[in-house]
């Protein structure tokens, strides 16, 4: 058994929220998406790098490496739904007016094949399907380079 380890730093969180207060929620993310912010701490974990924002729409790349391996040999789910969840709620927050805020309530996600390190890396895209007043709906996908499928999500966000 060869050892290995992988070393985290991060920003911290506190400042980049409170500045996230003070801008629509499309600012905030391109902010952050453009290097203007920190990413928050759970990005930087799991390795999730920032890709695209619009209105409704965000992406995000995982590089897929052996750190986020369950005991059979695969990545684990909830490294999935951790990309998952970061890029529907991030697509919900992206219609946000300055002040508002939002959480996840729930969220619901389908496994359609492992993941290993021989992807490299994978695609997460996250689209608002239906935002109200009170709640949001949002839908994503885990993709490869050749647009396989690897996992779908949806959930349902309050907004406030």
């Amino acid at each position: 058994m060869t050892e290995r380890s992988r070393l985290i730093t991060w920003d911290d969180p506190k400042g980049s929220a409170l500045k996230g207060q003070t801008l629509s929620g499309i600012e905030y993310l391109n902010a952050m998406f453009n290097g203007e912010l920190p990413p928050p701490p759970i990005l930087k974990l799991f390795g999730i790098n920032a890709g695209t924002v619009a209105p409704g729409l965000v992406t995000m790349t995982l590089p897929i490496g052996e750190y986020l391996y369950n005991p059979i040999g695969s990545v684990h789910g909830g490294a999935a739904a951790t990309l998952l969840d970061s890029v529907m709620g991030c697509a919900v927050h992206s219609l946000l007016a300055q002040g508002q805020s939002y959480a996840t309530l729930e969220i619901k996600i389908n496994y359609l094949r492992p993941m290993t390190d021989a992807l490299v890396e994978v695609l997460a895209e996250g689209k608002v399907i239906n935002a109200g007043r009170r709640a949001a709906f949002a839908e994503g996908k885990i993709t490869d380079a050749n647009g396989k499928i690897y996992a779908t999500g949806s959930t349902t966000c309050a907004i406030w």
